[in-house]
């Protein structure tokens, strides 16, 4: 329980320019209206709009409070601060079957542009899962960047897990094959595999991913399937932007969301679960191994507005 604390402390101290960005103008207008108009709901959506909440995460929050508004025949600004704080977390609930991967055999392939912190990401995960006394394998199948399997190989070191890699420019399904391999012979829990992200050549990328499903359909078929897509917290609607690229070429399953330390952009969180449908799963607020955290929507929401009950 102690670093889940120290995790929601970190998390409040790096949404602090998230919560600059949205909070005060928030409280501004809960104080500084008399009564709950039009004006008031427009007031309040333009504030989480800017706070990179996004529009349709937006509308269904708005819609979500004049609902409930009108059901407590509520009259005073003021006590719509709450309701707002509920509405927003009822938007963003992941619910427990998000990591259902953890509890079965299960392969985890994971795409990201590079510089969004996907190896780091990788490493962190799997050091997560070997703490839940799970065996994990890292499949190094990001054969295209120079660096990708000496910063996994440190990874998986610092994490105490076994690694599968090929040569730089050698072919990932190569990798991803031999991965899985040695995921049976050592009868691993979880197969972690890093791939090369090049959006900008969709083609390639499309692929490759392509062929790495098709390895794992036909070698691993009785797996479990999760595929997570790394984004950069700081990077706000272009994150979103991202997601949206990635879900085109790849079945998605959930978001890592790192760097939210020091971004004003942390709502993004909650635009890109509303507008695509995929669940943010982990967040990262830091460098250290134990920076990466399950998402929970109540202890982001209370972070984000600095709700000192986090067992609400």
């Amino acid at each position: 329980m102690e670093e889940k604390k120290g995790f929601f402390k970190r998390l409040v101290a790096g949404l602090t320019k998230t919560r600059d960005n949205i909070v005060s103008g928030i409280d501004a207008i809960f104080n500084g209206f008399s009564n709950i108009d039009d004006d008031f709901y427009d007031e309040i959506e333009e504030i989480l709009v800017m706070g990179d909440i996004g529009i349709n995460a937006t509308t269904s929050i708005i819609e979500d409070l004049k609902k409930k508004v009108k059901e407590k025949n509520i009259k005073d600004p003021a006590e719509c601060k709450q309701l707002l704080i509920d509405s927003i977390k009822n938007e963003m609930n992941v619910g427990e079957t998000a990591y259902e991967f953890e509890k079965r055999r299960s392969v985890v392939l994971v795409i990201g542009v590079n510089g969004v912190g996907k190896t780091t990401s990788i490493g962190k995960l799997a050091g997560k899962l070997k703490d839940q006394g799970k065996k994990v394998v890292l499949a190094a199948a990001d054969t295209f960047r120079a660096a990708a399997g000496e910063q996994l190989s440190e990874w998986a070191d610092r994490a105490g897990v076994d690694i599968i890699g090929g040569q730089e420019g050698s072919d990932p399904g190569s990798v991803v094959y031999d991965a899985i391999a040695a995921a049976k012979a050592r009868n691993a829990d979880v197969l972690l595999i890093d791939t090369a992200g090049r959006l900008h050549n969709k083609k390639n990328l499309m692929n490759e991913l392509g062929k790495i499903n098709r390895i794992l359909e036909r070698e691993y078929s009785e797996a479990y399937r999760e595929t997570l897509v790394v984004l950069d917290g700081t990077t706000g609607q272009n994150a979103l932007a991202q997601a949206r690229e990635f879900k085109e070429v790849a079945d998605i399953t959930g978001i890592i969301l790192t760097k939210l330390d020091g971004t004003a952009k942390g709502g993004i969180a909650v635009a890109i679960h509303s507008e695509l449908g995929i669940p943010v799963k982990y967040i990262g607020v830091g460098e250290a191994i134990d920076d990466l955290q399950k998402f929970n929507a109540d202890e982001f929401v209370n972070a984000l507005f600095d709700v000192k009950d986090s067992n609400k």
